[in-house]
């Protein structure tokens, strides 16, 4: 009996489970559709990020799960997480190719992206599924017309219109493809008739209202315009338009008072509560993005949007504590957010950190390799550590994230105009005119290396292109302004360097322009007024305190210079131009603890910058500390070793103090290459050939120096020596008596007066 029982439990439990399987809260599939279920709950309650959850544990029971998959990629749309939408909707059409709404969703999302010759493939597989698909259809033609085959597409379109004939799309499609004929007329029936289908329906408006702007029919593009606004009140997208077409007349004012109109009318939509900021910090208006993002920040301190672009103001206007502040609470309330986290090692580099930038970047860049950001910071910070090669190799890894990176693409182009790699700064130009052909700032890089290259009426062509596409360019009007200037019309380039100072206020470059033209004129005092009267107008630009300064000391003032450059200082403590100016003026009145006191402040904050060692160990020297004029050289040297004014002064040095000849001569051969026309260098690797014995290359050389700055007398006494090796008598005395002429240093005219003897006796 026993045995009996020992074998019934078990059957009778087998046979429960063989009955409840389907039920069983354990079982995969159960689960998994428990899952989705949730998912789609949430989903329709529009709880997105909640949705997502449930369908990922869906996934991960079953990774071909093509129905979660799918959903998954609808809460991705909703966010605009589209790549990661797109590699849903690829995981969908693997598991499940006969899903036609995946099909064409992928279509649609690869047509966004550019990619168009899939977006036709997804698109016609659809088709093949069901030859009714609208959706398809309409994919389909704007495929072949992106691929160039403008008939094809007009009679895809005209399929999808019989097959929905209620559909505006199809016939706003079909005006796109007129107006792209050159057929407006057809273009504008397509456009209407859509619109008499849907009133409402906004693309079709814009589309109009684009096609009246490209037959110059102003008033009834504006009234279309205003009309999409009318019947979409609650989009961003048709304020925007409107606004840029008042820009693009040179209505300013209706285009602020349109994007303020949107901050009212949309206070939910990032998009509208943002243009008009936004427009600001794109046309450099920095002092009202100042006002309207501070003001954001206080309105919707939940947008951390809003509060990361305020951060990157406060940066760009030097406002580094209280970036940091508003910063620190972002990533209080968001740890580890990228921008911020990027923010804080920009915050670094501008406060003089920028080797512990690097090491903060170099983190960001190694944790998302993707970012263009980080890897464009890291650039930065490099750049402002003297690294420019490691700079360069950044910011090109951030175009090649994002080729449309435009900060990346114009530190680039400055690169390429340092070097004079005209050649590198055509390519970036083109680059840019290619991802963001809207963008005034490929047009003019072109125009800038057409203008180096003296292709006046290329640059031209080229800076015209940029004021179309962008009419309030201040760069642009600066450079049109120098093209102006090479064709003789300098009435013209006054006009052009004012109308961008007019549209830049803190436009460095059109001021100098301004005062340029002054100074051509005889007209100093003109220039000087031009600048004081453009500091009363923007008094934190460090530029223009800086270009004064150097007025004032053309002008004598060098007092009032010296006060002026110190303000330049005092706004941009970065500025080592403008610190070596103060410097210099410090070392002329005799103040030179003064001035070594102000490099090595400087140097604090900019531990790489070669030329303020070479300058502070210049100074150095002058107060008769050769030692540490030679330490600071050797600093700048371990920085750059072949910087060549450290170079330079190391080899003289270590000359004139009894060291090493032959590692003078190496030092003096490092300076002559990267200064190859400097008289300085000819001098110095002159005397070092002559202190190793090589005379008749030292001759050469001494020549050359002496010829090209006949005024200095230690050039005329040292190849006056080296022609009395050469047992040149005649020449070498020639040389000593000119450079007693010249009275050099006592010390020295009674070296020279010595050896004149000397030789005389001899």
């Amino acid at each position: 009996m026993r045995r009996h029982r020992f074998w019934v439990v078990p059957l009778l439990l087998l046979a429960a489970l063989q009955i409840g399987c389907s039920s069983n809260p354990f079982n995969p599939q159960v689960r998994k559709q428990k899952y989705l279920a949730k998912g789609t709950a949430y989903f329709q309650k529009g709880q997105y990020r909640e949705a997502a959850i449930e369908l990922q544990n869906a996934i991960q029971i079953d990774p071909r799960f093509a129905a979660a998959h799918y959903e998954l990629s609808q809460c991705y749309l909703r966010e605009s997480q589209l790549q990661n939408a797109l590699n849903e909707l690829v995981l969908t059409v693997d598991s499940d190719p006969q899903n036609v709404n995946a099909l064409t969703d992928l279509g649609q999302l690869l047509l966004e992206a550019g990619k168009f010759q899939e977006a036709h493939d997804r698109a016609a597989a659809a088709l093949v599924l069901q030859p009714d698909s609208f959706a398809a259809e309409v994919i389909l033609s704007k495929a072949d017309a992106a691929l160039g085959n403008l008939p094809l597409a007009t009679e895809e379109i005209q399929k999808a219109i019989q097959t929905a004939p209620t559909q505006p799309e199809g016939y706003t499609t079909l005006g796109s493809l007129q107006a792209r004929g050159k057929k407006l007329q057809d273009a504008e029936a397509s456009f209407q008739k859509a619109l008499s289908v849907d009133p409402k329906y906004l693309p079709a408006h814009l589309a109009l209202a684009t096609a009246y702007f490209s037959e110059m029919r102003w008033a009834d593009a504006e009234r279309e315009f205003s009309a999409a606004i009318e019947t979409n009140p609650k989009q961003a997208a048709p304020r925007l338009q409107l606004a840029l077409f008042y820009l693009s007349q040179g209505r300013a004012m209706d285009a602020e008072r349109t994007m303020s109109d949107a901050k009212l009318a949309l206070p939910d939509d990032p998009r509208g509560y943002r243009m008009l900021g936004d427009y600001y910090v794109r046309t450099g208006q920095i002092e009202k993005a100042h006002a309207e993002f501070a003001a954001l920040s206080q309105a919707y301190p939940k947008d951390v949007g809003v509060r990361t672009t305020y951060v990157q103001i406060l940066i760009q206007q030097g406002q580094t504590d209280e970036a940091k502040s508003v910063n620190d609470q972002i990533l209080k309330t968001s740890p580890g957010n990228p921008e911020a986290e990027i923010a804080s090692a920009q915050i670094l580099t501008r406060t003089g950190h920028a080797d512990d930038a690097i090491l903060v970047l170099q983190a960001a860049v190694q944790k998302d390799p993707k970012s263009a950001n980080a890897h464009f910071q890291l650039g930065a910070a490099y750049d402002r550590s003297g690294q420019l090669d490691l700079a360069e190799k950044e910011w090109q890894a951030a175009v090649g994230v994002a080729p449309g990176f435009m900060e990346a693409q114009r530190a680039l182009a400055a690169v390429a105009m340092l070097r004079n790699d005209w050649v590198q700064l055509a390519q970036g130009g083109d680059q840019m005119m290619k991802y963001d052909p809207r963008a005034p700032d490929g047009y003019v890089v072109r125009g800038t290396e057409r203008l180096a290259r003296g292709d006046i009426g290329a640059a031209e062509g080229y800076l015209n292109k940029a004021l179309e596409v962008a009419p309030g360019d201040a760069t642009a009007d600066a450079r049109l302004a120098a093209v102006r200037l090479a064709q003789k019309r300098p009435a013209d380039a006054e006009k052009l360097f004012q109308q961008a100072l007019d549209r830049e206020p803190g436009s460095v470059e059109a001021l100098r322009g301004l005062a340029g033209l002054a100074l051509q004129a005889e007209q100093p005092e003109k220039a000087l007024a031009e600048v004081q009267a453009q500091i009363g107008r923007s008094s934190n630009t460090s530029g223009f305190y800086f270009l004064q300064a150097q007025l004032l000391l053309q002008g004598q003032d060098a007092n009032r210079a010296e006060a002026a450059a110190q303000k330049a200082v005092d706004l941009d403590p970065n500025s080592i131009e403008a610190v070596m100016f103060l410097a210099q003026l410090q070392v002329q009145r005799g103040a030179r603890d003064q001035a070594i006191a102000e490099y090595q402040k400087a140097l604090q904050t900019n531990r790489r910058a070669v030329a303020l060692y070479v300058a502070e160990g210049t100074a150095e020297e002058a107060r008769g500390n050769w030692q540490q004029a030679e330490t600071l050289d050797r600093q700048a040297l371990q920085i750059r070793s072949d910087y060549p004014p450290a170079a330079n002064n190391l080899a003289a040095t270590m000359m004139a103090h009894g060291g090493d000849k032959a590692v003078a001569l190496t030092m003096a051969q490092t300076a002559r290459r990267g200064m190859p026309r400097d008289p300085h260098t000819a001098d110095t690797l002159g005397w070092a050939f002559y202190n190793n014995g090589v005379y008749g290359s030292a001759i050469e050389l001494l020549r050359e120096a002496v010829k090209t700055s006949p005024e200095k007398p230690t050039y005329h006494y040292h190849l006056g020596l080296a022609y009395l090796k050469q047992d040149d008598s005649a020449h070498a005395k020639e040389e000593f008596q000119r450079a007693l002429q010249l009275k050099p240093e006592p010390a020295q005219a009674d070296e020279i007066r010595k050896v004149l003897a000397e030789s005389a006796g001899g």
